[in-house]
C-alpha cells in the first residue's frame, strides 16, 4: 500500500527543461518536411563543425529549429584531436557563461591574468630581461583574464550540449562538393548542394547554407567569393608540449623579443598525465628556409611561400625557442612530450561579402569564420570572433525564420534584419584585419636593449599597439555601426540620457554590449551579475503565462532595461507612468515572451512593498527588478543619472540596440517595431 500519492499537473514536463527557456515563438507556418524521400529539404544547412558551426548549430536548436529544419554536416570522423586554437578572450568567455557553458572552461582551462614582456638586456650576460608585467585584461569584463583550454574540448562542450535538443546532432564524415542558387528548381528552397557521405552523394535543398568550413572553404568557393589582402614574408612555427624550463614566466602569457628572435608562450591547460601544457609560437629565422628554396621561375609567390614553410621542422622551431630564451634552459620534459606542431606564414584577408543574396534580394547563403576572415593567431582573435560572427547571425536566422522580424509579414520583401549581418560583421572583421597587421607585424620585428629603434620598433612603440589594442584582442571594445537593430542618433542633444563618453568603462552606447553589473534582487535579496542571471523555483508555471526569470542571458529575447529615477515610489512621477505604458501598452505588442524587462532602480530612502508600484512592475519584472546601487553602482557605471533615469533595448546577443529618456516610451517601441513583428 502506497505511503503518499503523487499528482502531476500537465504542464510538468515545463519544469525539467534542457535549458533554461523554452525556444521562440513561431509565427511562420510549422516547417514539416517534404514526404518525397528524394526531396532531402532543410530550412537551414552548416557547413562545418568547428567551434563556429557547432555554436551556430546549437544556438538555432536552442531557439527552436528542429532536426527536420536544421542539418550541419562536417567532414571529419569526430571533434577536433590536436592543434588549432585554444584560446579564449574575456567577450567570448561571457558569451559562453551566459549559455550555461562556461563552467568546465573556467574550472579546468588555464587561466592567463598576465602577460610578462621580455627584451634584450642591458646587460649582456644576461641576455634578455623581463622589462614589464601587466594585466592580461585591461578593460572592465565579467572575466579578468583569458582562458587556454584544447578546441576539441571546446567542440565536445558544444556538441554535447546540442544532443540535448537534437537527436542526429552533427552529420559527420560529410563534405560538401558543390553549392548553388537555384531558384528555378524550386524559389521556396533555393540552395541546391550536392554532399557526399562515405562515399555516397545526395542533393539537398535549404532555405539558408552557412559556411562555416575554414580558410579553404568550399561555400566560398562555390559562391564566387574571395579573400582579399596580403601574407607577410614572416614564417611563424608553433608547438604544444610539456616543457622542462628555468625560465620563470613559463606559466604566464610571456611576448619575448631577443637577440636570437621572438617567441610567444602561451601557458596551457593540464593534462591527464598531470602535466601542463606550453604553447611556443616561434618566429623561423627567414635565411634558415631561404637557403633551400629556390625562388620559382614564373614568379609564383604563393608556391615560393609554401615550399619555404615545408622547410621548417620541428626541431628548427624548438631550437630557435632554446636561442631566443638563452640563458633560460628550455628542452622537451620527456621523450614524446610534443603534442602537436605547425608552420604559417602570417596573413591577413577578409572577404569583401559575408552573404550571397538570390535574385530577389534575400539572403540565402552565409560565411562565418576562417571562411571569410584569415589572420595571425598570436593576438588570439581566430576562434573567438568565428563564434562571434555565428552568435550574431543566430539570432537574426532564427527570427527570420520563424516569423519574428518586421518583414516577415510579407513573403515579398527580403528580410532586411539579415543584412545586418555582413554590415555589423564585416566591420569587425576589417578592424581585426588591421589590428593583427600592426600587432602581428611589429611582434615580428627586434627590440633594442638601448632607447633607438632597431627595424622603427621599441618596446614603448610594442606596448601602446598592445595596451591600445586591449578593448578590441578582449571581444569587450567592439562597436558595431548604425544600421536597423543599431540607433545611434538622438533627435536633439537634450533626450540623450547618456552622460560621459567612456564606452568602454560601461556608458551605455548603441552598438557596444552592455557591461555587466552585480546588482541585488528585490523579490529574494540574491546577489546577481546581470549577464548571467539566476533562476529560482517558482511553482505554478503554465504554457499560457510562460515568465522567464533570467535576466540576460542567452534565451534569443530582447530586453528593455528600464533605469527608473528616484521617483519610482511616486505613483505620478515619470518612472511609474513608464512602466505603466511599457507594461499595458508596449510589451503585449509583440509575440509572447520575445521582449522581456528588466527594471533597475536606483537607491531609495525607504523600503518598499509590490503594492507602491505599478502592477505592470510586478506582472512582467518580478523576479528581474534589482538595486542598482546595492552593491554596484550601476547607473554610474552607465552614465544615467538617478534623478533621470533612462530607458535601454539590449538586443538579443547583449549589444545595447538604442537608447531613450526614460518617458520616451514611443521611441523604445518605434524601435521594437522595425525590428519585430507585431501582434
Amino acid at each position: 500500500m502506497p505511503v503518499f500519492t503523487e499528482h502531476a499537473s500537465a504542464s510538468r514536463d515545463l519544469r525539467v527543461l534542457p535549458f533554461f527557456a523554452p525556444p521562440l515563438p513561431r509565427l511562420s507556418p510549422a516547417f514539416t518536411p517534404d514526404a518525397n524521400p528524394d526531396a532531402e529539404k532543410y530550412e537551414v544547412v552548416i557547413v562545418g563543425a568547428g567551434p563556429a558551426g557547432l555554436i551556430l548549430n546549437l544556438l538555432l536548436a536552442r531557439y527552436g529549429l528542429s532536426d527536420a529544419s536544421l542539418l550541419c554536416i562536417d567532414a571529419k570522423p569526430g571533434t577536433l584531436v590536436s592543434g588549432q586554437a585554444d584560446g579564449l578572450q574575456p567577450r567570448t568567455l561571457e558569451v559562453l557563461k551566459s549559455l550555461g557553458l562556461a563552467d568546465e572552461i573556467l574550472n579546468d582551462g588555464c587561466h592567463m591574468a598576465e602577460v610578462a614582456f621580455w627584451n634584450p638586456s642591458k646587460n649582456t650576460d644576461e641576455v634578455i630581461e623581463r622589462t614589464s608585467i601587466v594585466p592580461d585584461v585591461a578593460v572592465p569584463a565579467r572575466f579578468q583574464h583569458e582562458v587556454t583550454i584544447h578546441q576539441g574540448r571546446i567542440e565536445r562542450i558544444l556538441e554535447t550540449d546540442l544532443l540535448r535538443y537534437s537527436g542526429r546532432g552533427v552529420q559527420r564524415n560529410t563534405k560538401l562538393v558543390d553549392v548553388r542558387i537555384d531558384e528555378d528548381g524550386d524559389a521556396e528552397f533555393p540552395v541546391l548542394a550536392e554532399i557526399e557521405t562515405e562515399g555516397k552523394r545526395r542533393t539537398i535543398r535549404s532555405k539558408h547554407l552557412v559556411g562555416a568550413d575554414g580558410a579553404h572553404s568550399v561555400v566560398r568557393r562555390c559562391m564566387g567569393l574571395k579573400l582579399v589582402g596580403e601574407s607577410t614574408d614572416h614564417i611563424w612555427g608553433v608547438v604544444d608540449l610539456v616543457v622542462d624550463t628555468d625560465f620563470p614566466d613559463i606559466r604566464r602569457r610571456s611576448a619575448i623579443h631577443s637577440p636570437a628572435g621572438s617567441v610567444m608562450v602561451i601557458p596551457r591547460e593540464q593534462i591527464s598525465t598531470g602535466d601542463y601544457l606550453t604553447r611556443l609560437y616561434v618566429q623561423v629565422p627567414e635565411e634558415e628556409v631561404e637557403e633551400e628554396v629556390k625562388i620559382n621561375g614564373n614568379g609564383n609567390q604563393k608556391g615560393c611561400a609554401r615550399e619555404r614553410r615545408g622547410k621548417v621542422t620541428v626541431e628548427g622551431i624548438f631550437q630557435q625557442a632554446v636561442d631566443a630564451l638563452n640563458p633560460y634552459y628550455i628542452r622537451p620534459k620527456e621523450e614524446g612530450a610534443v603534442d602537436w606542431w605547425a608552420a604559417y606564414q602570417i596573413g591577413q584577408r577578409v572577404s569583401n561579402q559575408f552573404a550571397v543574396k538570390d535574385s530577389k534580394g534575400v539572403n540565402r547563403v552565409f560565411i562565418v569564420g576562417d571562411a571569410c576572415h584569415t589572420h595571425s593567431p598570436k593576438a588570439g582573435q581566430g576562434m573567438n570572433v568565428s563564434m562571434m560572427d555565428s552568435y550574431n547571425l543566430a539570432w537574426k536566422l532564427a527570427y527570420s525564420i520563424q516569423g519574428l522580424t518586421a518583414d516577415s509579414e510579407s513573403k515579398e520583401t527580403p528580410d532586411s534584419i539579415l543584412d545586418t549581418y555582413h554590415t555589423e560583421r564585416h566591420t569587425i572583421a576589417q578592424e581585426l584585419i588591421a589590428f593583427d597587421r600592426a600587432f602581428s607585424s611589429m611582434f615580428s620585428g627586434k627590440i633594442a636593449s638601448t632607447g633607438d629603434s632597431i627595424e622603427g620598433l621599441t618596446h614603448d612603440q610594442f606596448m601602446e599597439v598592445f595596451s591600445t589594442g586591449n578593448g578590441f584582442t578582449s571581444g569587450c571594445g567592439i562597436e558595431y555601426p548604425e544600421n536597423l537593430t543599431v540607433e545611434k542618433t538622438h533627435d536633439t542633444d537634450s533626450k540623450n540620457p547618456i552622460q560621459g563618453t567612456d564606452y568602454l568603462h560601461g556608458i551605455l552606447r548603441p552598438g557596444r554590449r552592455l557591461l555587466d553589473v552585480k546588482l541585488k534582487r528585490h523579490a529574494d535579496g540574491i546577489h546577481i551579475h546581470l549577464q548571467d542571471g539566476t533562476i529560482p523555483s517558482y511553482p505554478e508555471v503554465t504554457r499560457s503565462l510562460m515568465r522567464l526569470y533570467v535576466d540576460l542571458r542567452s534565451t534569443g529575447r530582447f530586453r528593455i532595461l528600464c533605469l527608473t529615477s528616484s521617483d519610482i515610489l511616486d505613483a505620478d512621477g515619470v518612472s511609474a507612468k513608464t512602466l505603466t505604458a511599457l507594461g499595458s501598452t508596449v510589451l503585449p505588442r509583440f509575440p509572447p515572451s520575445v521582449v522581456e524587462q528588466v527594471v533597475i532602480h536606483p537607491r531609495l530612502s525607504k523600503t518598499f512593498t509590490w503594492r507602491d508600484v505599478p502592477a505592470e512592475l510586478k506582472k512582467y519584472s518580478e523576479m528581474r527588478f534589482h538595486d542598482g546601487s546595492a552593491i554596484d553602482d550601476a547607473y554610474k557605471i552607465y552614465g544615467v543619472d538617478q534623478d533621470r533615469g533612462a530607458l535601454a533595448v539590449i538586443r538579443p546577443d547583449g549589444y545595447v540596440g538604442t537608447v531613450a529618456a526614460l518617458e520616451d516610451v514611443g521611441r523604445v517601441e518605434r524601435y521594437l517595431q522595425q525590428c519585430l513583428r507585431t501582434v
